[in-house]
């Protein structure tokens, strides 16, 4: 009886590998480094000097405990412009998430130039916030205000940084333009991973398409739609470049978003350890209504 001279497979005479300390060093320690420079030391600084007396400047304080804080629950100012950042959030996170699925919806269709579409409504998002904000001051102090008086729609020739109400709707137009091509992104990734075959077969049970973007693309969407609210709500929070480069809190700083009251008491007023207290409640806020979103939308999502 001959011999089996069948080769022998590659990993069978080879033992498997087993990680070391060292391999999880090498892989994740760069990121960890960065990590902990960039975001857990001046984390645990702000706390620190939170409960302080510090300006910014003298290199010495005193501990002042809970004084920051109290000094914070009771700035009007201070929630005043958290109230406008969580309407002008509410606002922003509707309105791009809504554009940008329907932008998604369409461009996942078999149409002419899909991809130069797309590649055209994401430029909005290489802008830079600052120049963005000047970019588009420009467009509606002089293209709207022209357009406006030529056309005869008073919405377009108004004052807009003269009231409270059209700063406000004019950051949500200019947040809701940038963000929306991002999530659209984000969204077609979801279209793209969805099987046709679910197509297929409602088509052939003879499902319309509002019923077939009912029962199949919206749950199969859930995951996505939960990213997607986690993105476009930390973003409209935090926003700050475009806010003071587009209306800088005017009319007497009622478009004043929360991460510019922070940075006016700390900087402005030299006052850094009042504005790390201010930094901590809102950063203790933005988490709490970030795992709230994840945890209500997460509920249900569909596995593809």
């Amino acid at each position: 009886m001959q011999a089996d001279r069948r080769p022998a497979r590659p990993g069978r005479s080879l033992s498997r590998r087993r990680e070391t300390p060292l391999d999880y060093l090498i892989f994740m320690g760069p990121a960890m480094i960065l990590f902990t420079a960039l975001f857990l030391i001046p984390l645990v600084s702000e706390v620190f000097y939170s409960f302080t007396n510090w300006n910014g400047i003298n290199p010495t304080f005193k501990m002042v405990g809970l004084k920051n804080y109290n000094k914070a629950f009771r700035d009007s100012r201070y929630w005043t412009s958290l109230i406008f950042t969580i309407k002008f959030s509410i606002c922003v996170v509707f309105y791009s998430n809504l554009i940008a699925f329907c932008w998604s919806y369409i461009l996942s269709k078999d149409i002419p130039l899909r991809n130069f579409w797309r590649a055209l409504i994401y430029v909005p998002r290489i802008i830079g916030g600052v120049i963005l904000g000047y970019l588009w001051r420009f467009i509606f102090q002089n293209v709207f205000v022209q357009f406006g008086q030529w056309s005869g729609i008073k919405w377009f020739s108004q004052a807009w940084f003269t009231t409270q109400e059209s700063s406000f709707w004019a950051l949500v137009i200019v947040m809701t333009w940038t963000l929306s091509g991002y999530l659209m992104l984000i969204y077609s990734a979801g279209f793209t991973a969805i099987d046709a075959t679910y197509y297929e077969a409602a088509t052939i049970d003879g499902a319309s398409k509002w019923q077939q973007l009912r029962c199949i693309t919206l749950p199969l969407l859930r995951s996505t739609f939960t990213r997607c609210l986690f993105i476009a709500i930390n973003w409209a929070m935090l926003l700050y470049d475009t806010n003071i480069s587009l209306t800088d809190g005017n009319p007497f700083r009622t478009s004043e978003g929360i991460t510019m009251n922070i940075y006016e008491s700390a900087f402005r007023s030299n006052q850094m350890a009042y504005g790390a207290a201010k930094s901590v409640t809102f950063i203790i806020i933005l988490v709490i209504i970030s795992f709230a979103q994840v945890k209500l939308t997460s509920r249900k999502e569909v596995e593809l």
